[in-house]
This record gives structure tokens, C-alpha cells and sequence, in this order.
């Protein structure tokens, strides 16, 4: 890759498919602070899984960059028991806007992967040439080959027409907008909810899943859709890369910064006979450090901002 490689934003249109999603809407936030015009449509309006309308609505509107932020999302529950709709519709959603992009010459496409592409049994920390290595985590390896199979679009089209198409991959991401379902959340949003709801109700313990020993890397939502920014205008290569903090945190130390964050003062119980999943999960971001970019918010004042939305956004 060509470190001078610079593509302007400047006055382009661009479109955030999946707009309305934590990652997606942190994107359209950051990017009112850049002159371009954000387009984006409601799911009800169009229909990412339809390969026909996709194309429509990208010839009519022509956006200079797509940012492919739609997709099927769910915890281990929802992969088990939905696995065809998680394999086909992301699929669809990615190989409908990659084709569609391909079609009415879109400048640049961003396709953001998932952490949980790398192989379950992943050398740590995971570097971007460990994708395909090995078998994916079986719970959610619908999801996973999806993925997967959206981030060799990219690569195909790039190979094949040398088109702007990059592929990106995010560590376990938090912040406003996340989904805060106690059976489909992720862990922060998770362990937020079921403190909060034990302080409100006076529980005097909280069980928590394996022994807290296990070692987890987690990222603001609004430090990754700075990365993704920085990224669109600084990366352009055939290769995936990594979008993370390279820093880790135990369950254990995590439960408590949130008991602390949350306000609530009972015990914590580690339940031993649950499993703890991998030992350590962290993304190695040399290559995105090499270019220079660092995240930049600190953790508890993250997971603080995260349990203020909570707060007022009840569901």
C-alpha cells in the first residue's frame, strides 16, 4: 500500500447502509463534522437482501462511497436457532451493495467484517493474515462465513476491475444505540443492564458467567467510526485491517469498573461451571498504528457515556 494514497471526501455523497445501527449511526454522526452529504434509508424504504432495488436506489442517488454497515446481528441464542436468515441475509446485504457499487462506478466501498471472522483457535493477538486459517467459532459461524465471504467480495472485485473497495475489521464494539437485550446483548450492554436492574431492585449478588479470568479487547463505538473516517481517506489495499485499542481487560475487571460505574454495591459471583470461551481475544493493530492512528477515549469515561444513554434511553 501506498502510504501518500489520500481520498478526499470533499464534497462526496455517501451512503451508510445500516444507518440506524450502533455502528452505523455513530458513522453518520462523525461525519457531520465532514463536508459531504450523508444519504441513508430506512429499512422499511429498501430492502438490502433485494438485489434489484439495491440497484435502483444506487443508480438513482449515485453516492461517491458506501459504507456497508447493514447486517443481520444477534448473540450466540439468535445464531443457533435463526442460522439461515443470518447466513443468507447478510449474504445478500453484502454481495447486493458490493455488485450494485461495482455497476454505477462508486468510488470507494467500505466493508466493515467482524472480529469473530478470525478462527476460534486464532494465534493472540489476532493479526489480519489469520483470516481462513482455521474453523470459526461453531455458535455463530452462519454469521461468521458471511462475513467472510463479504470481505473476499471486496477482494475479488478489487483483484478483477481494480476498484477503491477496502475491508475492515473492528474489535467488540460498545457505546449509544447498543442493543441492550439481556438475552441478544453483548457483554458491556449486558453486564450494564442486569446491574442496573440489581441496584434498582436491591439484589444483594450478581452471578456472572465462567470464571472472569478470560481476557477480552473492547472499543467505543465513536473511536471505531473515527478509525473507519481516518481509513476511507488513508487505506487502500487488497489486505483486511484491524480496527481496535490493543488493550486488554479480564471479565472480572470489567464486571467491576461497571458494578462501580453503575453504582451498584453488592457481591459478584463468578458461576465456575459456565464456560469462559476463549482465554483471550485481543486484535493486533500494528497496521493501523503504523499509519499513525491511536483511539483516543479513555475506557471507564466510555462505559460511563454508555450506561448515560442506557439511562435515558429506557427500552
Amino acid at each position: 500500500m501506498n502510504h501518500k494514497y489520500q481520498y478526499k471526501l470533499h464534497g462526496k455523497k455517501i451512503f451508510v447502509a445500516g444507518h440506524q445501527g450502533m455502528l452505523g449511526s455513530s458513522i453518520c454522526r462523525r461525519l457531520e463534522k465532514e463536508n459531504v452529504e450523508v444519504l441513508s434509508i430506512s429499512r422499511s424504504k429498501l430492502d438490502l437482501t433485494r438485489q434489484s432495488d439495491v440497484e435502483r436506489w444506487v443508480e438513482t442517488n449515485r453516492p461517491d462511497v458506501i459504507i456497508v454497515a447493514a447486517a443481520k446481528v444477534g448473540g450466540i441464542y439468535a445464531n443457533d436457532n435463526y442460522p439461515a436468515e443470518f447466513i443468507y441475509q447478510n449474504l445478500a446485504i453484502e454481495q447486493n451493495l458490493i455488485h450494485a457499487a461495482h455497476l454505477f462506478e462508486v468510488e470507494k466501498l467500505v466493508m466493515l467484517g467482524s472480529s469473530c471472522s478470525y478462527p476460534k483457535m486464532a494465534s493472540q493477538p489476532i493479526m489480519e493474515s489469520s483470516l481462513m486459517d482455521g474453523k470459526p467459532e461453531p455458535t455463530n459461524q452462519w454469521y461468521t462465513v458471511a462475513k467472510i465471504a463479504g470481505i473476499k467480495l471486496c477482494e475479488a472485485y478489487r483483484k478483477q476491475y481494480g476498484h477503491d473497495f477496502i475491508s475492515i475489521v473492528p474489535a467488540n464494539l460498545f457505546g449509544s444505540e447498543d442493543c441492550f437485550d439481556p438475552i441478544n446483548s453483548h457483554v458491556i450492554p449486558g453486564l450494564i443492564k442486569r446491574f442496573h436492574e440489581s441496584k434498582i431492585s436491591n439484589q444483594s449478588n450478581v452471578v456472572i458467567w465462567g470464571s472472569g479470568k478470560q481476557k477480552r479487547e473492547f472499543m467505543y463505538v465513536d473511536d471505531a467510526s473515527e478509525a473507519i473516517i481516518f481509513l476511507m481517506q488513508n487505506y487502500s489495499s487488497n489486505d483486511v485491517i484491524n480496527v481496535g485499542t490493543s488493550e486488554e481487560i479480564t471479565i472480572k475487571q470489567l464486571s467491576q469498573k461497571i458494578a462501580n460505574i453503575v453504582g451498584y454495591n453488592g457481591e459478584l459471583f463468578y458461576d465456575n461451571s459456565k464456560p469462559d470461551g476463549a482465554p483471550r481475544k485481543v486484535l493486533d493493530v500494528s497496521k493501523l498504528h503504523a499509519l499513525n492512528w491511536h483511539h483516543t477515549t479513555n475506557f471507564e469515561v466510555a462505559l460511563d457515556l454508555t450506561y448515560q444513554w442506557f439511562l435515558q434511553n429506557p427500552t
